[in-house]
This record gives C-alpha cells, structure tokens and sequence, in this order.
C-alpha cells in the first residue's frame, strides 16, 4: 500500500476562484467609492450631514456596481451577490476602519452611520439583480393577480 486514501473527492470548478474573485473586486470598487463620499463629507460640511449622504448616495453607488457585475459577470445569485457585498463591507469597515483606522468600534453603535447604509446597499444589490435577471424573488410576484368574481 502505497499511501492512504480516504475516498473524498473534492470538485473545484475551473471558474470557481474567477466567480469568488470577481463579485469581491466590485464589493471593494462600491466600499472604495462610500469610503471617498465619506472621506469628502467630513471635509466639507459636517458629521451629521456626511452621514445622510452616504445613506443616500451608498444604495445609489451599489446599483452602478452591482448592475456592472450582473450585465458583465452574473457568476452568483443575486442574493448571493447581495450577501458577498454585504459581508464584505462590514468586514472591512469592521476590521479595517473600526479596528485599525479608529481604534473604536463606536461607529457601530450609529444607525445611520452603519446599519441603514448596510441594508440599503444589500437591498439595492439584491433588486438590481433581480431586475437584471427578470427574476422575481421566492417566486412571489410583486403585483397579486387579479381575481374574477362571478
């Protein structure tokens, strides 16, 4: 006997590392872009008022991103797609701006400053690629049909 072998075969798509790989550089661009409109906010007017444009102009700048990969990629679901964005940001505010920027996760504790950009950039994901894909999600459309009585 030459070697050991516990029978497990692990199937790695070729495209695999390409379709991780890809939706992780267009979550970056998206991060990129708020990280700019809050780095310019502060700059320019205050706190208070840079935060309600990044909730306003987030969601806005993951549709541009998110329409991006689903016209030219579309290698995940959009819910998926919505997730790896999502997951993506808040690891990199977490890690990167909370941890080794601000040394303080305070900024955590600040719906606006956080937890609404994150829901509508996940929103604004899923829906772009919903429509992208002429999908409707869970099968439910979003219009009830209408019913004849006699």
């Amino acid at each position: 006997m030459k070697g050991f072998e516990l029978g497990i075969q692990i199937k790695v798509h070729a495209g695999s590392y390409r379709s991780f790989r890809i939706p992780l550089i267009h979550a970056f661009v998206g991060w990129a872009l708020c990280a700019e409109t809050i780095e310019l906010g502060v700059v320019l007017t205050t706190l208070r008022n840079t935060l309600y444009i990044h909730a306003v102009l987030a969601p806005v700048i993951f549709f541009v991103v998110s329409l991006n990969y689903f016209k030219k990629y579309n290698h995940l679901s959009p819910f998926r797609t919505a997730i790896a964005f999502t997951s993506f940001i808040i690891l990199v505010d977490f890690f990167v701006v909370g941890l080794a920027i601000n040394r303080s996760l305070n900024m955590f504790s600040s719906m606006l400053g956080t937890w609404i950009p994150f829901a509508l950039i996940f929103l604004s994901t899923y829906l772009t690629g919903m429509v992208v894909n002429g999908k409707r999600s869970s099968g439910v459309s979003p219009l009830p049909k209408s019913t004849k009585h006699a």
